[in-house]
């Protein structure tokens, strides 16, 4: 009763975390370009978790690094760059529904490359999903013509680097603990994200004299230390003590949060949109319904 407690206590705590994240994401855009948010993101989350569990590298497996290294990857140096990347077209709430199709790939990155079986349900789930995401993607461009929905591929691809994320972490490195998997992962990926924000010019004196690159610089902060560092130690737990689909269902979650967060940041959002957000949280319901 206390495991089942405490995974839907992780769950509530890193969808109110990460929900708010694509607030943040969006007012930290206003000093920032996405290429200096996504390296700031890296290097300051790094320099936290460095500092709460550097020496914990030590315990890593040589056979387990190579794991490490690839989760780092996929599971926040990509994501950081391509959620900001995204966010300079289209809002933050769309961007956070867009997310919750983690699942649903995680089912099917399960079925095509971990050979995992799936029902007939949970494939009508992810068609229903899919059709949700289409709805959605097509009325917020008639709804925001000035913005460029193409870019909603940059969150479809990083829910899927999510999803082979939350797969490895949990067949191959079950038996790390949480913050080494979390230090380690930022190990190989701090040094590339220091090159790109050198090359995105944030060193540049233009940079600074932005009327808004004190606050953006706060929100990376906030962002970095809950939305990262903290944020990514929880869900390696959650990882551990459930299975791999009930850890990416935090995304089902989120989206109310951040909807939450966009209206009163003046979004728009349309009741259709409204509709195809319950459409794809149905498949995700029906894929992950046992």
């Amino acid at each position: 009763m206390q495991f089942k407690n405490s995974k839907w206590g992780y769950l509530l705590v890193l969808s109110l975390i990460w929900g708010t994240s694509f607030i943040l994401i969006k007012k930290s855009l206003l000093g920032l370009t996405a290429y200096q948010l996504g390296a700031l993101r890296i290097i300051i989350t790094g320099l936290f978790l460095f500092a709460a569990g550097f020496n914990r590298v030590r315990a890593i497996k040589r056979k387990e690094w190579k794991w490490i290294v690839v989760s780092g990857f996929l599971g926040t140096f990509f994501p950081s760059f391509f959620f900001a990347i995204a966010e300079t077209e289209i809002d933050s709430a769309v961007a956070s529904i867009l997310n919750s199709l983690v699942p649903l790939n995680t089912i099917l990155m399960g079925l095509a490359i971990f050979k995992i079986t799936s029902t007939k349900r949970q494939m009508l789930g992810v068609v229903i999903g899919f059709v949700g995401t289409a709805i959605l993607i097509l009325k917020g461009a008639e709804l925001n013509p000035n913005q460029n929905y193409l870019y909603a591929g940059f969150v479809i691809a990083s829910t899927l680097m999510y999803a082979a994320n939350v797969n490895i972490i949990k067949r191959y490195l079950q038996d790390v603990k949480p913050l080494t998997i979390a230090v380690g992962n930022f190990v190989p990926i701090v040094i590339p994200a220091f090159f790109v924000l050198i090359i995105s010019g944030f060193f540049a004196e233009a940079t600074y004299a932005s009327p808004d690159f004190g606050v953006s610089m706060l929100y990376v902060v906030i962002l970095s230390l809950f939305g990262t560092a903290m944020a990514k130690v929880l869900f390696n737990t959650l990882v551990q003590i459930s299975t791999p689909v009930f850890a990416s269902s935090v995304t089902y979650v989120m989206p109310i949060v951040a909807l939450g967060w966009g209206l009163l940041d003046g979004e728009d959002f349309s009741v259709l949109q409204g509709v195809a957000t319950i459409i794809i949280l149905l498949g995700v319901y029906l894929a992950n319904k046992k």
